[in-house]
């Protein structure tokens, strides 16, 4: 049996502790509460306003049945609202307030700190060629996912 250093799946399992333990830090330094998750969910939906749920767990390739919690997280701080859709008054849209817009825009450069720390151990062209090999090896398996990367449905 392999060493787990040499097990692909431990390597990206212990990034990932190690993006989310310091996106909290560089965050909460910053005087700000959110989760790289909640974090990813506000800059989409400002980017896509009125998307469904649905829709924005497929854009940041979250699981469809726990994006409400994550929803809900974001309308009880008030950086996101519910409305019925124009559209079918069945289903909701989601749209940022401007409390949320003030958020992202504050919270921007503690956000771009983390990143920087993230990669802190390679130089700026070995965490370019990271990123694009993370790129390709997420796009070869985004299928096999519990949750798909899904682009917006037109």
């Amino acid at each position: 049996m392999k060493d787990n250093n040499d097990m692909p799946g431990h390597l990206a399992r212990r990034f990932q502790q190690i993006a989310v333990a310091v996106f909290l830090a560089e965050v909460g330094d910053a005087g700000f509460d959110l989760t790289p998750v909640q974090y990813a969910a506000l800059a989409t939906i400002k980017a896509n306003p009125g998307l469904d749920q649905v829709t924005l767990a497929g854009l940041i390739a979250y699981d469809r049945t726990t994006i409400t919690g994550v929803i809900d997280r974001l309308v009880q701080k008030r950086l996101i609202e519910r409305r019925a859709s124009s559209r079918d008054r069945r289903a909701r849209e989601l749209e940022i307030t401007d409390e949320g817009r003030r958020t992202l825009r504050k919270i921007t450069p503690a956000v771009e700190s983390a990143q920087r720390v993230m990669l802190r151990g390679l130089s700026a062209k070995e965490g370019e060629e990271l990123m694009r090999l993370l790129r390709k090896a997420i796009a070869a398996g985004n299928e096999l996912s519990r949750a798909p990367l899904r682009g917006v449905q037109s």
